[in-house]
């Protein structure tokens, strides 16, 4: 059994055109020298890395500096709609945090771990073997973005149905990123399809604040940047103090690698904004750190987390990051 063959992804609803907000000409030509010297080796590490791997790529790396509109560094077939794998995992959060947002849930509602509702695959709740638990929606969320959690998608489903899920991603500005509902079972889903563009656009609006309310936010973001979550790719070459400043997703499919993640300088503030997506046609099986794309995302981690700290980026308009998240907004639990 493949590792991520208890969820097979449904061709996703695709939609002309994305949302991403990218610098205008005349943002452009404002960009400082810095900035655009920035850019410039960023893209080349981008290039450099990605055709050492192989492979098909999509990738949109965007910069952030002060209050101004984001630089893209990198736009490279970022409009391309592909298998999201997990990365879509991030939209199913961001339904269920919008949920939370306007009173219809709570972290600290109950949902039943019940052994028919188990997927094997990614994440731990299938190695229990003994079900009946009661956990909370906070605690399904964390199990689905740090560890990637596969029955969480099924929890998940029990009180935001993919059908919601979608609304909330369209209204949100959202076209191509749309999970797959089940037509057997209204509570469950497929993960569907995204692009480059919208997955860095999620993570951009998201830093600054601009999708969910500040405590969604940074419950959201300090879990993706969690130190026992995923450091095969971008994170790998860095100690655990940088490693704690990327907010990351992964995704796998078959050959398939996926990340996507924000890049905070040290001072807590988002400096840099990636996605990145590849399709192989060998490779299969192969889910470990040996991957070639899992290796350029590695590479690629390093060398941009240095370039962008030497050029001391950051934004001043965001939702800042807590070393250590000791409390939740009190609105998001009742």
């Amino acid at each position: 059994m493949q590792r991520r063959d208890a969820i097979k992804l449904g061709a996703g609803i695709t939609a002309a055109g994305a949302v991403l907000g990218t610098a205008t000409t005349a943002h452009a030509e404002q960009a400082s020298a810095q900035v655009v010297s920035t850019a410039t080796k960023i893209k080349r590490v981008f290039d450099t890395e990605t055709a050492k791997a192989g492979g098909t790529w999509q990738g949109t790396v965007t910069l952030l500096d002060g209050a101004a509109a984001p630089v893209v560094a990198v736009d490279h077939n970022a409009t391309s709609v592909q298998t999201a794998a997990s990365t879509n995992k991030l939209g199913i959060a961001l339904g269920v945090l919008d949920k939370i947002d306007r009173g219809e849930l709570a972290l600290d509602d109950r949902v039943t771990l019940t052994e028919d509702i188990i997927l094997t695959g990614s994440g731990f709740y299938f190695h229990q073997t003994a079900y009946g638990d009661e956990i909370t929606v906070a605690n399904v969320l964390v199990a689905m973005l740090l560890t990637s959690d596969n029955t969480s998608v099924r929890l998940c489903g029990l009180v935001c149905p993919p059908a919601e899920i979608n609304e909330v991603l369209e209204a949100k500005g959202f076209t191509d990123t749309r999970v797959v509902p089940n037509p057997a079972n209204p509570s469950r889903m497929w993960l569907g399809d995204t692009t480059t563009a919208e997955t860095n656009d999620l993570l951009r609006r998201l830093a600054k604040g601009e999708l969910l309310s500040t405590g969604g936010t940074r419950f959201l973001l300090n879990v993706l940047k969690g130190l026992s979550g995923y450091h095969d790719g971008f994170r790998r070459n860095m100690s655990s103090v940088e490693r704690s400043r990327i907010a990351m997703k992964y995704g796998a499919d078959d050959a398939n690698r996926n990340e996507a993640g924000v890049v905070y300088n040290a001072a807590g503030a988002p400096a840099l904004v990636y996605a990145f997506m590849s399709q192989f046609d060998d490779h299969w099986g192969n889910y470990g750190a040996t991957h070639p794309a899992v290796q350029a995302h590695a590479a690629m981690g390093r060398k941009m987390l240095d370039i962008v700290d030497a050029a001391g980026l950051a934004a001043s308009d965001a939702v800042g990051l807590d070393v250590e998240q000791e409390s939740l907004d009190a609105g998001l639990t009742r």
